[in-house]
């Protein structure tokens, strides 16, 4: 009797919690509640500037409207605290990054959420992978030039970077971590600055995103060594992988920023589905792909499986970097 009693209540309880969602799996959300999309970065930005073109195709078909919330500070971590938190019931959308969802566990002593236990992945964006520079007056022709003229040079050669813990800045911990050859880094406020110093000659060299690099490349500027992505970029096809280098220990050598949309733990797998079909929709349609290189980036398509393994592994190889370099937050 009692177990019969336990089952009827917990089918109750389960049907009781779906009751509330019908709208979220299958039809249009709930009219009168907005879907909040939690941007973690100030506006203007790569992870902005996605957001509010998915937010403006998002509403409609959901038949609600999608709101914007930028919560700026630490990396990241700051606004995907603020959304961690959020009761999880498909009204909390939250733009992470390779910062927010993956370096900054290493980088941070407290960031007061576990980038993969507090969420749960819908879909990636894309990925922009970052494309090593020099001046182009540099002696420097290729990655060997590179390595070699590091290791002749006390101190290593310099390499300019946006800040401590950006995707630039690792990319170079990642180079010295598996190449063993030592560099020193130069930290900026901003990538604007750095490059600017970099095609000036006063720092030896930088990694950067293709979106602030490209256009000095093509004006003669700056000249490119190597990108980090695994395979050539179709905008560069004539700038060789660090893998394609021949360097021993970077075969596998891969750097990509990337940018992804999570909700908060435990959000249901039928909202958590259907906010994955829509958005990967949204994003294949042709002026989205265009849009989305135009701001450097590489379309993806992964499962929410799939990004969940991405996410680990990316993780984990940044965590070793950082340790293995002593890198603290500034």
């Amino acid at each position: 009797m009692q177990r019969r009693h336990f089952i009827r209540t917990t089918a109750a309880a389960a049907a009781l919690a779906t009751a509330g969602l019908p709208a979220l799996a299958q039809g249009s959300w709930p009219t009168g509640k907005a879907i909040t999309y939690l941007v973690p970065f100030p506006a203007g930005g790569t992870t902005d500037t996605v957001g509010r073109l998915i937010a403006q195709k998002l509403g409609p078909v959901l038949g609600t409207s999608v709101v914007i919330d930028n919560r700026g500070g630490a990396g990241g971590s700051i606004g995907s605290e603020i959304a961690s938190r959020a009761p999880a019931d498909g009204f909390m959308l939250l733009g992470g990054t390779i910062s927010s969802h993956a370096i900054n566990v290493s980088l941070y002593p407290r960031i007061g959420y576990d980038p993969v236990k507090s969420f749960a992945p819908v879909t990636l964006i894309g990925t922009n992978p970052v494309v090593l520079v020099v001046p182009a007056n540099s002696p420097y022709k290729n990655l060997q030039d590179v390595l070699n003229a590091s290791k002749a040079k006390s101190g290593g050669l310099s390499s300019a970077s946006a800040g401590t813990g950006t995707s630039q800045h690792l990319a170079l911990e990642l180079l010295a971590y598996k190449s063993g050859v030592k560099f020193t880094h130069v930290p900026y406020k901003g990538s604007g600055p750095a490059i600017q110093d970099v095609i000036g000659g006063q720092v030896d060299m930088m990694f950067d995103t293709t979106v602030v690099a490209g256009p000095h490349i093509q004006s003669g500027k700056l000249r490119a060594i190597a990108v980090t992505s695994a395979k050539r970029l179709g905008s560069m096809p004539d700038v060789p992988t660090v893998a394609e280098s021949g360097v021993a220990g970077l075969k596998d050598f891969e750097v990509v920023s990337w940018q992804a949309i999570f909700v908060p733990a435990g959000t249901p797998a039928p909202v958590v589905d259907r906010l994955h079909k829509e958005i990967r929709t949204i994003l294949a349609e042709p002026e989205m792909q265009e849009r989305l290189k135009s701001l450097g980036m590489e379309p993806a398509d992964m499962t929410t499986a799939q990004i969940a393994n991405f996410q680990k592994a990316e993780v984990q190889k940044w965590a070793q970097v950082i340790k293995a370099a002593n890198i603290k937050a500034e």
